[in-house]
């Protein structure tokens, strides 16, 4: 088992079925993983070890990633008997009583759950440095993020602790990860992946769930174990024509794909960022792709003032539903400055404010999936910058105002395709100057994640990056 976090997840997968290695093994070389790195990163927070012995030792499903260990998200998907904290100090004793939908699904294809990966407070920052546990530090440079909200799953799969974790997404908590530390992020269409019947609507459908991986395949084959449509889910989401892992080295043909370096309020790009970005559009268009550089023509501003007051009431019933879980309101003591501040600006907005942010978003969103006629494809950084230093965007110790505009500055590209639905992918496809990852990020037309995984493949291939490896590796 040396080479075990040399393997993608689809790697380790064949080796069981093929009897080379068997489950338990796999789980062993998990858990020595997250105890001899761990305590460099700070990425898992909770470790069910002796769950999942028990689990790799019995009967599996057999599914695609039968025996493979994985991480969950410390945020809204429940797993039976496990905390669930969202970062906060607040939930620190709340424990699930059953698994989520998406959990169960996670299970048929054949993982086995190890533990929980850390996440920001809520989800709120892009990033994750929690006075619960304290900072998510990234495998390439421990002194940087691993951004958020997903940090603590985009970390352990960087260091090679897991080969895919689960992660989820409502401004960018996908992507963003995916980018600090190197890995494939993929938000799937909105509903695409439901984690019903027993998930509320997150966020009208802006919130998705699915994972960060090293490879390609192994994004691919998973939405195709999980983007399966129940009955109930408040979004009708066009089906697929073909599994996603067989787009995945399939011809990509010639694609329409637009860039832009404008970012909303029109500060510049980091010039290592604008370097990988101009270099991904120069590599498809010898790709022989039809490449243009051309704005989406998005009034940032009008989007920014839609979707504040819809931002806020949801927030504020998704704490509902958490102190009535927990009975009681929280103190300001048991929240970071951050999540306090939105809690209580948050509880002023008027149902009408909300609604009619709602509406502008969708008028907003509408004139953007039309403007997708002229694309296959839509390629922009994920972030303006790469991974600054831990404590640039603490909750602990800078004032939410500051926080707010810090996330802004930095995440400006991927809250959009939240609103809109789109699938939109990471693509670690660059390093700057100091060594730390720069993704890129491509976003298709409503539903059509197919494109998205073709082309995936190709710069794979083309611009490869699975045998990099960060400072803290397995």
């Amino acid at each position: 088992m040396q080479d075990y976090s040399s393997h993608d997840a689809i790697g380790l997968a064949q080796l069981v079925r093929s009897g080379a290695v068997s489950a338990p093994e796999l789980v062993e070389a998990a858990i020595a993983q997250v105890e001899r790195l761990d305590d460099a990163i700070n990425a898992v927070v909770h470790r069910a070890y002796d769950e999942a012995r028990t689990v790799a030792a019995g009967a599996l499903p057999d599914g695609p990633f039968t025996g493979v260990p994985f991480l969950v998200k410390d945020l809204g998907v429940g797993v039976a008997g496990w905390p669930n904290t969202g970062g906060s100090r607040f939930c620190a004793d709340v424990v699930d009583t059953e698994d989520s939908g998406l959990t169960r699904r996670y299970r048929d294809a054949g993982v086995v759950l190890l533990g929980r990966g850390a996440s920001s407070e809520y989800g709120i920052v892009g990033n994750v440095e929690t006075t619960l546990y304290g900072p998510t530090r990234n495998p390439w440079n421990p002194g940087h993020i691993a951004g958020g909200s997903s940090g603590g799953s985009a970390a352990a799969v960087a260091a090679g602790i897991v080969p895919m974790a689960h992660a989820s997404d409502g401004l960018g908590s996908i992507r963003i990860p995916a980018a600090c530390c190197g890995l494939v992020g993929m938000k799937p269409t909105r509903d695409r992946v439901p984690n019903l019947p027993d998930g509320f609507d997150y966020a009208m459908g802006f919130v998705v769930d699915h994972v960060v991986t090293r490879s390609v395949r192994d994004s691919a084959a998973m939405l195709d174990a999980t983007g399966i449509s129940e009955p109930g889910s408040p979004y009708a989401v066009p089906a697929k024509d073909a599994p996603y892992l067989d787009q995945v080295g399939r011809s990509v043909g010639k694609l329409r794909i637009g860039w832009s370096p404008e970012t909303p309020a029109g500060q510049p790009l980091h010039p290592d960022v604008m370097a990988v970005l101009e270099h991904t559009a120069a590599t498809l268009s010898a790709l022989g792709h039809d490449v243009r550089e051309e704005s989406l023509g998005v009034d940032h501003r009008a989007m920014a003032r839609a979707r504040a007051p819809v931002s806020a009431a949801n927030f504020a019933a998704g704490m509902r539903r958490v102190i009535e879980r927990i009975g009681r309101e929280p103190r300001e003591d048991e929240l970071e400055p951050m999540t306090w501040a939105a809690l209580q600006g948050s509880r002023q907005v008027t149902g009408e404010q909300a609604f009619y942010g709602y509406q502008e978003l969708r008028m907003l969103t509408r004139g953007v999936l039309q403007r997708f006629e002229a694309f296959d494809a839509y390629l922009t950084p994920v972030m303006a910058a790469p991974p600054p230093p831990i404590g640039f965007s603490d909750p602990a110790t800078v004032s939410p105002r500051d926080l707010g505009k810090a996330q802004v500055a930095l995440y400006p590209f991927t809250p959009l395709f939240n609103f809109t639905g789109q699938p939109s992918i990471s693509l670690p496809l660059g390093m700057s100057a100091d060594g730390l990852p720069i993704g890129m990020m491509f976003t298709g037309r409503y539903a059509d994640e197919a494109t998205l995984y073709r082309l995936a493949g190709q710069l794979e291939k083309e611009m490869p990056w699975a045998q990099r490896r960060p400072q803290v590796w397995a």
